[in-house]
C-alpha cells in the first residue's frame, strides 16, 4: 500500500457547530473518548494507508499536538499550514512535490465519520480506470446531484443546484450526492490551478467529466458529515453502541 497516500482535510472553521467549534477545530471534536480525526485517520490504517498528509488552518496546534509525526499511531503524518484556506483542491497544490510520488491518494474532508471501507474504492477506482472517483449515498434533498451510467462514469453533476436546475434533471429524489470521500490519480494534481482557492466540486469535477475519468462509488456502510450540533449528537449515539473500533469497520451495509 506504499503507492497510496491519503489527504485530510482540516483548515475549516466549522462554523455552523457555533460554540463547539470556539475554542476547538471540528476534527479534534470528541466521539466516544476519541477526537472525529481518529476516526478517520485508523479507517485509513486499517486498509494499510499509513503515509497521511493533514492540511491546518484553524487551532491547528490541537491536532498536531495529538498526532504528532503520527509514529505513535503507526504511521506518517505531515502536515501543511495555509495562511488562509485555499479550498478543497487547492489544499493539495502546497503538497503536490511529495503526492506525486504516489500513485493514487485519498482525499477526505476532515468531518466525515465513515466505516466504508477504502479498498474497495480503490479497486472500484483502478477497474474502472477513472482520474477520480468519489463516494456517493442517496439523499432527498443535497447540495450536490451526481447522474452517472450502469458503470459509474459521472455524466452530469450540479453543485449547488438551483430548484431550477433540479427540475431540469427530470428525476424524482432520493439523488446520488457527493460524500466528500475521493481516491484520486495523481494525474488529477495537474487539473488544480495554483495560487488561488480551488474547490473539486465547482472547479475540477466538470474538466474530469469532459475527460470521461469522474466516477462514483455508492457507499456500503455508515457516513455522517458532522456539520451540525445534531449530527455530533448522533455519532456520539452511534459510537457509543459498539465495544471496539472493529464492531464499526464490520458494519458495512447498515
Amino acid at each position: 500500500m506504499n503507492k497510496v497516500a491519503a489527504m485530510i482535510l482540516c483548515a475549516g472553521f466549522g462554523t455552523r457547530l457555533g460554540e463547539l467549534t470556539k475554542a476547538c477545530p471540528k476534527p479534534m471534536l470528541e466521539i466516544s473518548g476519541y477526537p472525529l480525526l481518529y476516526y478517520i485517520i485508523m479507517n485509513l490504517k486499517r486498509v494499510g494507508i499509513t503515509q497521511i498528509f493533514i492540511n491546518l488552518h484553524y487551532l491547528s496546534d490541537q491536532i498536531t499536538s495529538y498526532f504528532g509525526d503520527g509514529k505513535k499511531f503507526g504511521l506518517q503524518i505531515e502536515y501543511s499550514y495555509e495562511d488562509s484556506p485555499l479550498g478543497t483542491a487547492g489544499a493539495l497544490v502546497p503538497l503536490k512535490h511529495k503526492l506525486t510520488n504516489f500513485e493514487n491518494i485519498f482525499c477526505i474532508y476532515g468531518d466525515i465519520l465513515t466505516n466504508q471501507n477504502l479498498i474497495d474504492v480503490l479497486h472500484f477506482h483502478k477497474s474502472s480506470k477513472a482520474l477520480l472517483t468519489f463516494v456517493s449515498h442517496e439523499r432527498q434533498k443535497s447540495n450536490s446531484i451526481a447522474l452517472s451510467n450502469k458503470k459509474g462514469k459521472v455524466i452530469k453533476f450540479l453543485e449547488r443546484p438551483s430548484n431550477e436546475e433540479v427540475e431540469k434533471l427530470k428525476i424524482a429524489p432520493p439523488f446520488q450526492v457527493n460524500s466528500a470521500i475521493y481516491c484520486m490519480d495523481r494525474e488529477v494534481l495537474n487539473h488544480i490551478p495554483s495560487n488561488k482557492v480551488v474547490d473539486f466540486p465547482k472547479n475540477i469535477f466538470p474538466a474530469l467529466i469532459k475527460k470521461d475519468g469522474l466516477f462514483s462509488f455508492p457507499l456500503e456502510g455508515h457516513r455522517l458529515a458532522i456539520d451540525g450540533s445534531d449530527r455530533l449528537q448522533q455519532a456520539r449515539e452511534k459510537l457509543g453502541k459498539f465495544k471496539s473500533l472493529n464492531e464499526y469497520w464490520e458494519l458495512n451495509g447498515q
